[in-house]
């Protein structure tokens, strides 16, 4: 199994002039590849390969203008073209946008060290190929072999490392969960989940708690010169309140999806459209504030992690509007009604609640099939019993 663990490091002075440098090398080298790729591809019309550009990096190294490239980690910078290798992979295969130019100002200052990293926990050092050794902050202890190394600078100056590690453990097996140990969880905006078992967690609104102070620092950012002292002061500021709402962001994530993991065997959730949510300018601010596919990237690895189930059942299955009791469809139920009574079997229903009870059963459907259609043969005579009664 690989895993990735992300240290902070504290580098020397010498150390984060030589981190400047691989930063910039690696831009360069990835605009410089993306520019003779589109030049190449009008006058030829083919596309030069990621080895065809590592051959010619090679001989741009001998010029004498770009000779500052040999101070630099060679691998990373054939890594730099494997990068701009897999960014136009994923743009011919609908994944991604076509590649862009990164800047110095607004893309992430990034490089990977693909061999030679070495970490010992007793020091608490990372080796970095033309590094040597450099200091990291007291954090978790791993036993592997070391894949590739990414470093990372974000714009408050922090210095990361996430390190690829092949931990030679096997992912446990998954068991056929019980339709009582499987929970639907219903996302939303005020109540950031709503759990079928009833369970309701308050939205905490981490934009809303900084947000006069964002827009306090983002008003005096606006009224400094560019390039000044001043401004660089300012825009500092405003970096340290965004990291701040993104790790408070992902401490409330993490310890929700924590326990959703550890107290039950499967869970659903709605496959959300994000994007076209988005484009209702009203809501886009607390759409992007509860961050909905951070917290479904956290239960989908969690789960496998854990042996677990997790299902995204179909966005246009009506989970609202349908009784999660008798099965009868509410029509002309609309966004303002929040409670609704079933004129079938004359339940009242919390619209939330039963949306989360509908998603449950949903997922557990789908579940069921891609057991039946995967793995039959495992399944227990009570469990199969149990799946047809849900069903």
């Amino acid at each position: 199994m690989i895993r990735a663990y992300k240290y902070e490091l504290c580098p020397t002075e010498e150390q984060q002039v030589l981190l400047a440098k691989h930063f910039g090398a690696n831009r360069f080298v990835y605009n410089w590849a993306l520019d003779k790729k589109q030049k190449y591809y009008e006058q030829h019309k083919e596309s030069l390969s990621c080895y065809d550009l590592m051959k010619e990096l090679t001989q741009l190294k001998k010029d004498t203008n770009f000779e500052w490239l040999k101070e630099i980690n060679s691998q990373s910078l054939q890594q730099s073209l494997a990068h701009l290798d897999v960014a136009f992979y994923n743009f011919f295969k609908g994944k991604a946008r076509f590649p862009k130019f990164k800047s110095k100002h607004k893309s992430r200052q990034s490089y990977s060290n693909p061999q030679g990293v070495k970490i010992d926990f007793e020091k608490y050092l990372l080796f970095l190929p033309k590094f040597g050794w450099v200091k990291f902050y007291q954090d978790r202890h791993f036993e592997g072999t070391i894949k590739t190394c990414f470093v990372s600078k974000t714009p408050t100056g922090r210095v990361y490392a996430s390190v690829l590690v092949e931990t030679g453990q096997t992912l446990p097996a998954k068991c056929i969960p019980l339709f009582e140990q499987t929970v639907g969880v219903d996302l939303g905006i005020k109540d950031f989940a709503v759990i079928s078992s009833g369970e309701k967690v308050a939205n905490p609104r981490i934009l809303k708690q900084q947000e006069r102070k964002l827009k306090i620092a983002q008003q005096r950012l606006s009224r400094k010169q560019k390039g000044s002292k001043n401004y660089q002061d300012q825009k500092f500021s405003v970096a340290k309140i965004h990291e701040k709402l993104g790790f408070q962001r992902k401490d409330f994530q993490h310890k929700l999806s924590t326990r959703l993991i550890r107290e039950n065997q499967a869970i659903a959730v709605e496959n959300l459209n994000v994007a076209g949510m988005l484009q209702n300018h009203k809501l886009a601010k607390h759409i992007s504030d509860v961050a909905w596919a951070q917290f479904g990237s956290y239960l989908n690895y969690k789960a496998e992690w854990q042996g677990k189930y997790f299902v995204k059942i179909g966005r246009f299955e009506p989970s609202s509007k349908l009784c999660s009791v008798c099965g009868w469809m509410k029509q002309d139920l609309t966004l303002k009604d929040r409670e609704w009574t079933c004129e079938s079997c004359g339940t009242k229903h919390d619209r939330d609640v039963n949306a989360a009870q509908n998603i449950r059963k949903f997922g557990w459907t789908a579940l069921c099939k891609t057991l039946k259609l995967g793995d039959e043969g495992n399944a227990s005579s009570i469990n199969k019993a149990r799946v047809s009664d849900a069903i």
